[in-house]
């Protein structure tokens, strides 16, 4: 139900501010609204205000605003068909720009508010792991190793590492300058776009529990919180990759804990994880965090490079799904961002608030794809029409709705099916 909840809510603003941009605008040039609505479908609530009807309707997969006079024809200073190309750009454009607005204002306010980060992505970035088969180990990167630049570009802690390989993510080849033994060396290799995430190396993590998941063999055993792990199977163990990598291969352990200062063991028998095939304890790593706040300017400065970053990085991964070097099954649909909303509402506001500023941010970036039925399909027509100096035919409009009609529902229906089948197989978005 709090999934449900948090969808709803955060689907709704971000419809709600989409649509507004719209009617704003339309209101603006003097153009008459019938409808505003909230959702697709049969229609729950519904109340006159003036001239516009305003409509809670059952399916929360997006709304419209219904203009009078969008048929051509209307010789009424008050019909949208009526006004100038230029204002019927703008008018479709406003949902787009009230979503941006929207993800800067959001974005802002969360800097202000101020969020909790892990304490090690402001440190320098020394390797503690590399993981096996993954960009880094190709790389020739090993524990130890002090990161000093990406591609030519310094990188001072784990945080900027983090945002300079997503930042070069699709020019692929990777330039990697570390500090080894007193001595700079050089690493290059390519970066496997399809798994961005398996760069591959991660800073010393205490081997300490910070979590304990209900129901799993750690919670059973009566793993707490602050235990520290320091041996299994007789194996000490330093650091929390090593914890780890020697779970993963065994059904039964017997770990040695220090708590409250005094020496335990535990035996204990583990749930096999299906998707990777490991066995899994059901703890996370303890993970020192530090509270950031900033202020206006910095925050709203902040949040315009971010949102400018995350479109650059959207656009081009849209066009690697389009030239088929990254698979279109990274799109998720309203069951992802269900899942996403709950999970962020459960962690505090401030990551519930990113993720509908996110949200709102992918919301104008589709919408301003040049596809029919989308603002961008529109704002194409009329800019067309701008420079031919008349409408186009009345045929061709027509087969450009009925094209973008079936584009989104097939679109609907693959993003839709895509999250059905993530959600069976347990894939992570």
């Amino acid at each position: 139900m709090e999934t449900i909840i948090a969808f709803l809510i955060l689907i709704g603003i971000l419809i709600w501010f989409h649509e507004l941009g719209h009617f704003l605008f339309a209101k603006l040039f003097g153009v008459k609204v019938e409808v505003f609505s909230i959702g697709f479908g049969p229609v729950l609530l519904r109340k006159q205000f003036g001239e516009t009807e305003y409509r809670l309707s059952a399916i929360p997969l997006g709304g419209f605003v219904k203009l009078y006079g969008e048929e051509e024809g209307i010789a009424d200073p008050r019909a949208f068909s009526s006004k100038p190309n230029w204002q019927k750009i703008l008018i479709a454009f406003a949902g787009s720009l009230f979503n941006l607005v929207l993800a800067v204002f959001v974005f802002s306010f969360v800097g202000m508010l101020g969020k909790d980060v892990p304490k090690h992505t402001l440190e320098k970035p020394v390797v503690g792991y590399v993981q096996e088969g993954s960009t880094a180990e190709r790389l020739g990167l090993k524990k130890g190793d002090l990161i000093l630049s990406v591609n030519g570009k310094e990188v001072k802690t784990w945080k900027e590492l983090e945002e300079r390989i997503l930042r070069d993510l699709f020019t692929k080849t990777l330039t990697v300058q570390v500090l080894r033994d007193g001595e700079v060396v050089i690493l290059k290799g390519e970066l496997d776009i399809k798994n961005p995430r398996a760069f591959g190396v991660e800073p010393i993590l205490e081997p300490v529990v910070g979590g304990v998941l209900e129901g799993s063999p750690a919670h059973q055993v009566g793993l707490r919180k602050g235990d520290r792990i320091l041996a299994i199977n007789g194996a000490q163990v330093h650091t929390w990759q090593e914890a780890v990598r020697l779970i993963k291969s065994s059904e039964k352990i017997t770990l040695k804990i220090e708590r409250d200062g005094q020496p335990t063991e535990l035996t204990v028998i583990l749930m096999k994880d299906p998707r990777t095939n490991t066995y899994v304890l059901g703890v996370t790593p303890l993970v020192e965090t530090v509270r950031i706040r900033e202020g206006l300017s910095k925050s709203v400065k902040d949040s315009v490079e971010k949102i400018a970053f995350l479109s650059l990085l959207t656009y081009k991964a849209l066009w690697n799904m389009i030239t088929g070097e990254l698979s279109p099954t990274n799109l998720g649909g309203p069951i992802t961002i269900a899942q996403l909303a709950g999970q962020t509402a459960q962690q505090g506001i401030a990551p519930y608030l990113n993720l509908m500023a996110f949200i709102s941010l992918q919301l104008a970036i589709f919408n301003l794809l040049p596809l029919p039925m989308l603002d961008g399909g529109l704002i194409v027509l009329f800019f067309v029409e701008m420079l031919r100096r008349k409408p186009l035919p009345v045929k061709f409009k027509e087969a450009w709705q009925k094209a973008g009609i079936a584009l989104i529902i097939a679109l609907s229906l693959f993003v839709i099916l895509n999250d059905i089948l993530r959600l069976i197989s347990g894939r992570n978005f």
